[in-house]
């Protein structure tokens, strides 16, 4: 079974930064995209960026574009999300995810394709 352990989260003041960390287990990690995704209370959640397979493509929602860089060691089974110049609309739990299928597209990681989530890690940007 496909496993996904989020570690990083915290309280940081607006314009700081923090830096996400996912380990997974369970499957052939090199093979499959990942992504970050984040629920702040009363929405819905929502894409925040994507890594390919190989790390050679990335993709990110216009609203961390700039801000939020993702990468992944395959080597180790970890994806990363770090995240600088934050404010307090980026307040949120974030989850990493990983799609049902290999080879996913990172553009094409969206909520419906998520077949793993992990447990969460809460992101608070004080203004």
């Amino acid at each position: 079974q496909v496993q996904l352990v989020e570690s990083g989260g915290g309280l940081v003041q607006a314009g700081g930064s923090l830096r996400l960390s996912c380990a997974a287990s369970g499957r052939t990690f090199s093979t499959y995209t990942m992504g970050w995704f984040r629920q702040a209370p009363g929405k819905e959640r929502e894409f925040v960026a994507a890594i390919d397979w190989s790390g050679s493509s990335t993709y990110y929602a216009d609203s961390v574009k700039g801000r939020f860089t993702i990468s992944r060691d395959n080597a180790k089974n970890t994806v990363t999300l770090q995240m600088n110049s934050l404010k307090p609309d980026d307040t949120a739990v974030y989850y990493c995810a990983a799609p049902r299928f290999q080879y996913t597209i990172a553009r094409a990681m969206g909520v419906n394709s998520v077949a793993y989530w992990g447990q969460g890690t809460k992101v608070t940007v004080s203004s």
